[in-house]
């Protein structure tokens, strides 16, 4: 398996351990200038939650990837949540925030890839 796919699958784990909220993987490998290869987006209902879910990214990379994000945005106020791992971003937002910003509709060319809800 490819490492960035490993390491998106490893973010996606460590979004549906703490319950993350509709979870979209953005593939941007097509996409020539993209800043990225994938983007993960997911929302937490609180800003405590948001900051639970970036907080299990970043162990659940660390322990099974054995990379820590290159850069991290947001923390002050957790209603929106930034880590940056070069080849993938990954963005945890509160519902309203992510309404707001549309990410996933900003690419109209790029692969979407919705991923279940864990109840």
């Amino acid at each position: 398996m490819d490492q960035t796919k490993k390491l998106v699958d490893t973010i996606v784990k460590g979004l549906q351990e703490k319950k993350g909220k509709n979870i979209v993987i953005v593939n941007l490998t097509q996409l020539p200038g993209a800043i990225c290869q994938y983007m993960v987006i997911c929302e937490g209902n609180t800003p405590t939650q948001v900051s639970a879910l970036s907080d299990s990214v970043w162990d659940m990379v660390r322990k099974d990837a054995g990379e820590k994000p290159l850069s991290t945005e947001g923390k002050q106020n957790s209603t929106w949540i930034g880590l940056d791992y070069g080849t993938v971003i990954v963005h945890i937002f509160v519902p309203e925030l992510r309404q707001f910003y549309n990410l996933e509709n900003l690419w109209a060319d790029a692969k979407l890839e919705y991923i279940e809800n864990i109840d």
